[in-house]
């Protein structure tokens, strides 16, 4: 893992590059999904647990969208409850909508730790679940939305994020803070102000091309997959 300097050199990726990338290396190289996704969350649980090292018991709380994104947020649980943390996970969104390799972690998951808790956006008083659900945490990990977020979002998703901003809890971003845009790097409503942010293959264009996008991202490591572009 490398952390990004702003104005070195390094390798900068759109987010249509990105999903090039992906299927290469899944569809050429012959590497599972679910494998580049176990080292994708890997590599976000080994930062967090270096930065809670000092902590005896640490607490996480992550919030998993229905997509690939949420898929690495559940191994992340995994990871972090094998060292023995103290990990809660909500998916934001309905569960029955989760498939693939996501709903391959998240049933590995379950069989681990048991049920995982469901926000229903529409349902339920989005900030009061969110404060109860990571008022304790060391660290909130943002797993809701990838890079392949376009267009605004809708109510109940800013509301979310909004609420996990107002938290004022130290924030871990999983690959892209949820609601930036990947390519212009501007908040689509809203967005996550993460502390840092692991992004995996390669730096995004929109970290790079709006200045402003350091707001959100905090921190950006850049993590592999296992498999890396120079490979290609």
């Amino acid at each position: 893992m490398e952390k990004y300097v702003p104005g070195a050199d390094c390798l900068v990726m759109t987010r249509d590059q990105v999903r090039a990338f992906d299927q290469w290396a899944i569809n050429t190289l012959g590497i599972p999904g679910v494998v580049l996704m176990e080292n994708a969350g890997r590599s976000c649980a080994e930062l967090i647990a270096e930065k809670l090292a000092n902590l005896s018991e640490p607490k996480v709380s992550i919030f998993c969208g229905t997509g690939n994104n949420g898929g690495d947020g559940y191994v992340i649980a995994r990871c972090l409850l094998n060292r023995g943390f103290n990990v809660k996970v909500v998916i934001c969104g309905e569960r029955a909508k989760i498939k693939g390799d996501a709903g391959t972690n998240l049933q590995i998951l379950e069989r681990l730790a048991g049920p995982v808790a469901e926000m229903k956006l529409d349902e339920e008083n989005i900030k009061d679940v969110v404060q109860k659900f990571a008022a304790d945490a060391d660290i909130v990990v943002d797993a809701v939305f990838g890079t392949g977020l376009k267009g605004q979002l809708k109510e109940t998703h800013k509301l979310l994020i909004e609420s996990i901003n107002a938290l004022g809890h130290p924030v871990l971003a999983v690959d892209i803070p949820s609601g930036l845009d990947c390519d212009t790097g501007r908040p689509l409503g809203a967005a996550i102000k993460a502390d840092c942010t692991v992004t995996f293959v390669a730096v995004k264009k929109g970290f790079v091309q709006n200045e402003q996008a350091a707001r959100y991202t905090g921190e950006i490591f850049t993590a592999s997959i296992g498999v890396d572009p120079e490979a290609r």
